[in-house]
């Protein structure tokens, strides 16, 4: 049976989602702006809901020692991710070009179980910091 993504997924699901179109856009050196992803995820602009979603990616690159696949991610204006992105801004450039670099197709990704741990270890040091 086909699972699909569907507007109750939660935000593990979505994290998956989130990472296969990332990937494809590390693939093909191309940066997508937040209205867009959430544009592909939801079919519609809902890019407020990707904070989250995309936490679960980028601590999962984080503790995995894997390029920051969330540096794809940019806003209209100025073209940058935003500002809660959990890297150096002053190394956003060369991390974007570490992700271009990186084979992303020589890894499993991860999965909707695995994904959750990352995400809650970081907001909980966040919350007790």
């Amino acid at each position: 049976m086909i699972r699909r993504f569907n507007p109750t997924s939660e935000h593990p699901a979505r994290a998956v989602q989130a990472w296969e179109i990332l990937v494809s856009k590390a693939m093909n050196r191309q940066t997508v702006t937040y209205e867009l992803l959430s544009a592909l995820m939801y079919g519609k602009k809902a890019q407020g809901v990707l904070n989250a979603v995309l936490g679960h990616v980028a601590f999962y690159c984080e503790d995995n020692g894997l390029p920051p696949l969330t540096v794809l991610v940019v806003g209209k204006w100025p073209g940058k991710p935003g500002e809660g992105f959990p890297a150096d801004p002053a190394k956003i450039d060369e991390n974007r070009e570490r992700v271009f670099q990186f084979d992303w197709y020589d890894i499993y990704p991860p999965s909707e179980a695995g994904l959750p741990a990352a995400y809650r270890d970081h907001k909980t040091s966040v919350a007790t910091a």
